[in-house]
């Protein structure tokens, strides 16, 4: 199972549903769920931060991103709380968008294994990671945001600005089965 820490997103749900379209058992849980009632549960497999408003309200999912033994993606909010989590720098985006974006992939790694090296994202923020920490390295920008994707160096943790959860992301159900495969689960 993989869990969706609820950050007050609009898309939180999707998430969950676009897991379930894969066939990928998921639970949403608050926020505010300690790591370790998370980590004792064998049954989970991986942690979705989701996006929200307010990143002041998901004070906890910083421990979890720093500490979790689990893998960890983080989408739109999550990915800028990894990046706080770590020592990065989230700030005003310059050009605050609500439409579809074109993503360009850097780097292939885990994540976009198979995908295009360019496709079209929904894009829905305000705010965006401005500087990545040290251990980071970029997986994907776009004309808008330099830093439309991340991965932590030597750990299973991931960060997207844009929304693979919706049905208007290209190859997004790819983006998410990658993720999972990391996690440990198998597609044909």
């Amino acid at each position: 199972m993989i869990v969706i820490l609820d950050n007050g997103g609009q898309y939180v749900h999707r998430i969950y549903r676009s897991l379930k379209y894969i066939g990928i058992p998921s639970k949403i849980i608050p926020n505010t769920t300690p790591l370790e009632e998370i980590e004792q549960n064998k049954e989970i497999k991986g942690i979705i931060l989701s996006g929200g408003p307010d990143i002041e309200k998901a004070k906890n999912c910083i421990d979890i991103a720093l500490n979790a033994k689990l893998p960890i993606l983080g989408i739109c909010l999550g990915h800028q709380i990894i990046a706080k989590a770590y020592g990065g720098e989230i700030g005003r985006a310059e050009a605050e968008e609500y439409a579809l974006t074109k993503i360009y992939v850097d780097k292939e790694n885990d994540l976009f294994k198979n995908i295009p090296k360019e496709f079209n994202a929904w894009a829905s923020h305000k705010d965006e990671v401005k500087k990545i920490p040290k251990d980071f390295e970029i997986l994907a920008h776009s004309d808008i945001c330099k830093v439309e994707a991340m991965k932590h160096k030597s750990k299973p943790i991931y960060g997207v600005q844009f929304h693979p959860e919706v049905s208007h992301t290209e190859y997004g159900s790819e983006i998410l089965k990658n993720f999972c495969r990391v996690c440990g689960y198998k597609f044909l």
